[in-house]
């Protein structure tokens, strides 16, 4: 499996007035981010709310992502939590025609880097899909680790959601060392932290060119306008577009938590697509952050002009 050049989209998951899954309004979500290119589709994680789903429900969303997708780009389908649930969840993320796997971290247990390396290859045996390592919470791989986890023929990324750089330069010299010129081709490194953009500056200065955009997800304009200045090098279409919209953003994301997943939802629904609100434990953003999240929509798209 190999992500393609451009933002990596991570759809939301709508759910109906009822509070079931809407896969038909799923089909036109990931439909209209289709049609701005994405370098591939991640269905049924974080941003999905994969903590809130059930196995059906996570089988049909990945399934209806695929059938849209068709091909074009890489499927990735969330997995995670219980060991139990996240074999589950990787065989029938396979049944449903998923490309890889994002493996998040096992739910609220911690483990040493053993238990760690232990819990991966154990998912990675439920299915042949190719799965990308998701580093954030509770799961940080020390370089032995990720080494080890790097060589398993089915581990091909890792995407970052803890920010300790000087970790990930460890962590990337020794990969570098082991894979050469396969380091971001054949093994896929991606910038997974909460509002991507806004520290991509510093996570190109140790080499990680890639990241995952929840912005794109109801702002696909903007994140690709941000996209093209930054690998284009237009540093001051680049800052414009921090200072102006994604500073905002991140001011607006830190004000409740979970709003990360929630207001993204919420824009999603500001740009005309009804896909319900988020479950429990996460809540909608308030009337006045519903409010100040419609002005820097209504911003980001005049940047994006």
């Amino acid at each position: 499996m190999r992500l393609h050049d451009g933002v990596l989209f991570f759809p939301v998951t709508p759910f109906d007035d009822a509070g079931a899954v809407a896969p038909d309004v799923l089909a036109k979500h990931v439909a209209d981010g289709m049609a701005h290119r994405p370098g591939g589709v991640f269905a049924a994680c974080g941003t999905g709310e994969l903590h809130a789903l059930d196995l059906p429900e996570h089988e049909l969303t990945v399934r209806a992502a695929r059938e849209v997708v068709d091909g074009r780009v890489p499927v990735v389908a969330g997995a995670g939590g219980p060991l139990a649930l996240a074999r589950e969840q990787a065989r029938q993320a396979q049944r449903a025609g998923a490309d890889g796997l994002l493996l998040l971290p096992p739910y609220l247990v911690g483990g040493p880097q053993q238990g760690i390396v232990d819990y991966v290859t154990d998912v990675a045996a439920a299915s042949e899909l190719p799965i990308v390592l998701y580093q954030r919470g509770q799961v940080r791989f020390d370089v032995d680790a990720l080494r080890t986890l790097a060589a398993h023929p089915r581990v091909v990324g890792l995407k970052d959601g803890a920010g300790d750089f000087d970790l990930l330069q460890r962590q990337l010299l020794a990969l570098r060392a082991d894979l050469g010129d396969g380091l971001g081709s054949d093994f896929a490194l991606f910038n997974g932290l909460p509002t991507a953009e806004f520290t991509m500056p510093a996570y190109r200065g140790i080499g990680m060119t890639r990241w995952s955009s929840a912005a794109f997800a109801f702002l696909p304009e903007v994140a690709n306008a941000f996209h093209d200045a930054h690998v284009g090098g237009d540093v001051d279409r680049e800052r414009e577009l921090l200072t102006r919209f994604y500073a905002p953003l991140v001011r607006l994301r830190d004000q409740v938590p979970g709003y990360a997943v929630s207001l993204v939802k919420a824009g999603v629904r500001l740009r005309g697509l009804d896909v319900g609100g988020v479950r429990a434990p996460l809540v909608d953003p308030s009337p006045q952050h519903l409010a100040e999240l419609e002005s820097l929509v209504a911003v980001g798209l005049e940047l994006a002009e």
